[in-house]
């Protein structure tokens, strides 16, 4: 199983839009695909149709408890798309894993020889704490959403900076798979300005498909879909159909699904 971690540090920048999406769009390609959301507030799984009263045993369950990862996978609407919801109790897991010693390894050793899935997508926190240190150790690799505003790059150095330190300490082979432009605006000069600037620093990590700014993308999750389903013609929803060819085409071929 490849598995992605959806992260930036910054807040809404479209993480979670962006994990939705991409898990959908994967899964109608024919990859078995398992979301796992490690974000506190949820919104994943409330974005997949997974209410509260579906979430029995969550994220929470497998980093603190050592859940076996089988136990806490739920089924979506979508046909070959699982996710692992997550619940509030997930906002006390940083203070609960303190003291354990290996707290940075539990999400790897639940998703360690599993094989469910062709592909993995962890929806992380805003943060740079140890929930997502978690996932960054579990990862292959690393998939950026980046808004185009203003203080874009100067988010993504330190996030940069978080991976190699995450290289040297806990996972050698963590790599960055791309980094998606969100919240595109083609009527603000700006917007262009700083894709234009995050393309001449990163250059091809950047992918060519970038994500507008589209009220169907915020509507969707209201009503507990993705917006590839909401509304498949959207320019949102193409350019997340877009965006997953793009990182097909970015995936060992070995380990494509067939």
């Amino acid at each position: 199983m490849i598995t992605i971690a959806i992260a930036n540090q910054k807040g809404g920048v479209g993480k979670t839009t962006t994990a939705i999406n991409i898990a959908t769009a994967m899964a109608a390609t024919g990859w078995r695909t398992l979301l796992i959301d490690l974000d506190p507030q949820g919104n994943a799984s409330t974005g997949m149709g997974v209410g509260s009263e579906a979430r029995g045993l969550s994220s929470y369950d497998i980093l603190v408890e050592e859940v076996p990862l089988a136990e806490t996978i739920v089924g979506t609407s979508i046909p070959g798309l699982d996710i692992v919801p997550a619940t509030v109790d997930l906002s006390g897991a940083e203070v609960e894993l303190v003291s354990v010693e290996d707290r940075t390894a539990r999400l790897s050793s639940a998703l360690s020889g599993h094989r469910g899935h062709d592909i993995c997508f962890i929806d992380c926190p805003p943060s740079l704490g140890l929930l997502t240190l978690n996932a960054l150790a579990a990862a292959d690799t690393l998939l950026v959403p980046l808004q185009c505003e203003f203080f874009a790059l100067e988010g993504l150095s330190q996030l940069l900076q978080t991976v190699e330190r995450v290289q040297q300490a806990l996972n050698p082979s963590l790599g960055i798979v791309g980094v998606a432009l969100t919240m595109f605006d083609r009527r603000n000069r700006l917007t262009d300005q700083v894709a234009d600037d995050v393309r001449e620093c990163l250059g091809n990590l950047v992918f060519e498909t970038v994500i507008p700014r589209n009220v169907r993308l915020s509507e969707a999750p209201s009503h507990g879909m993705p917006a590839l389903v909401y509304d498949h013609h959207c320019p949102g929803s193409r350019a997340y159909i877009a965006l997953a060819r793009e990182l097909i085409g970015r995936l060992p071929r070995e380990r494509k699904a067939a």
